[in-house]
Formats: C-alpha cells, structure tokens, sequence
C-alpha cells in the first residue's frame, strides 16, 4: 500500500525523480496541517499548537535514529570503516550547520512573541516562515536522501517510504503551527493557509538538491545522513520541546513528543 503513494519508485525513476516526488508528498501533507485554519469556527490555538510541536519533536527525534543516524553507521560498518567519525562528525556539523542559521536569519519561533536572529522590520508571518524553513531543510535533506537510495537499491524501499510516510505526517501538525497564529494575529483565513501550506516548500527544494549535490552512494552519504540527524535534534531541543511546554497544556504537549515518538518508531520497525 505505502508503494502506491510514490508509484514511480516502482517505475525505474532516478533518484532525484523519486526524492522530489517524495518531498513533494510531504509539501502536501503541511498544505493539510494549514487548511485548518480554513474549518469554520473558533479553533483553540494554544492546545493545538502544543501537541502539534510535541508531536512533530518525537517524530524528529525517532526518524534521527532509526532512519538516518543506524543507517548511516550500517554503510560505513558495510566497508569495513569504525562508523564513529563519520556519526559523530556528521552529526556535529548538523548541529553548527542550524545553530549558525538560528544566529544569523532572522526568524520567530511559533508561540514567541519576540523574534530571534539579527534584528529586523519584516513581518511576523515572514518571520514565521522562516523559523519552520530551518528545520525544514534537514526534513527534506532526509526524505530526499532515504528515497534516493532506495531508487538506487530497492530493498532499502520499505525504511525509506517509512521515513517519508513518518514525515508527511508530523507535517499536518507542522503546517498548523504556523497557520494558526497567523491567523490568530489577524490574517485572514485565505492567507494563513497559503502561508501554512508553502512553509513546507523548503523539504522539496532541499531535498532534491541533497540528492543532486551528494548523490545516493558513495563515501560522503554518511555523513550527510548524520548531518541531517544532527540538525533535527538541534532543532527538536531548541525549538520544538520548549515550544510544548510554555503553555498550561505542557502535560498534552509531553504526551505528544510520545506519541509521535512511538509512531514514527513503530512506522520504522515495522516497516524497515
């Protein structure tokens, strides 16, 4: 069943093919997360937004693991290599890779008040936007990644379209969170969808050029899964957690890095 959703892995696609119809599916799952803000009547933005981020940080979380950071270790064990340069060193610059765009693009985290990064005049709904594009890119790094391999190596298939499948949906809750304070601030409920729905824009385009940049085999395909690994956790730990928690829902928002936790590990297992 999970094939269908990408039918042209099945049809001999190249791998740049297959990541851009796989991130495109996760494009359209956060274009599902925002269309709630087009559902008629009031919508309790706190609760929403605490177990949509909760959510979306044990989903991240679990995919780190199971989908890129065991991964990466099997190809360089594989070879006959210590994996730990490549997890370790991969993973780091993950994390320097984020911190330095948390540094210097300026951006607000949804549920801040304030915005971080250089100071700016731009627009909450821009600043938004920018805050869900950095952890954006390591998503789409990751998706395009995994489902480029398994163009290259079907038995990897399975793993790969349950990371894909993991992503798309930490994706609905992903592309509520921004819609919903957007339209909380004002915007009317046409635009905050649209500003919703092309936050998710950023998986797409880097995930496709993580495909076209370091291709599907080869030695630097490691360190980039660890790489993608270690920018999500960054962003989990600085963004998303603490996020969940400034509200007086934090108890929902602890039990939503659980359950997303456990889906997207039950997803891998299972699956992969």
């Amino acid at each position: 069943m999970l094939e269908q959703l990408f039918p042209s892995l099945l049809d001999g696609a190249s791998p740049v093919t297959a990541a851009a119809s796989a991130t495109g599916f996760t494009f359209f799952m956060t274009a599902v997360g925002a269309a709630i803000v087009l559902l008629p009547g009031r919508i309790h933005n706190a609760f929403m937004q605490t177990i949509s981020l909760g959510f979306a940080a044990g989903v991240m979380v679990a995919a780190s693991v199971w989908s890129l950071l065991l991964p990466a270790m099997a190809m360089v064990e594989a070879r006959g290599e210590s994996p730990l340069l490549p997890a370790v060193g991969g993973f780091l610059l993950g994390v320097a890779f984020i911190f330095l765009l948390d540094r210097f693009m300026p951006h607000m985290h949804p549920m801040s008040s304030e915005s971080e990064g250089p100071k700016t005049k731009l627009a909450r709904s821009t600043l938004l936007f920018l805050a869900v594009t950095l952890h954006n890119i390591p998503e789409g790094m990751s998706v395009g990644l995994s489902i480029g391999m398994a163009a290259d190596d079907p038995t990897l298939l399975a793993g790969a379209l349950a990371l894909a499948l993991g992503m798309g949906i930490q994706n609905i809750p992903e592309g509520a969170a921004v819609a919903l304070p957007l339209l909380q601030d004002g915007m009317s409920r046409g635009k905050a969808f649209l500003a919703g729905a092309f936050s998710g824009l950023a998986e797409l385009v880097f995930g496709v050029l993580a495909v076209l940049l370091v291709g599907t085999t080869g030695v630097l395909l490691p360190w980039f899964l660890a790489f993608a690994a270690g920018a999500m956790i960054y962003v989990v730990v600085e963004e998303l957690i603490p996020s969940a928690h400034l509200t007086e829902h934090s108890d929902a928002g602890t039990l939503s890095v659980v359950a997303g936790f456990v889906v997207m590990m039950a997803l891998d297992v299972g699956l992969g």
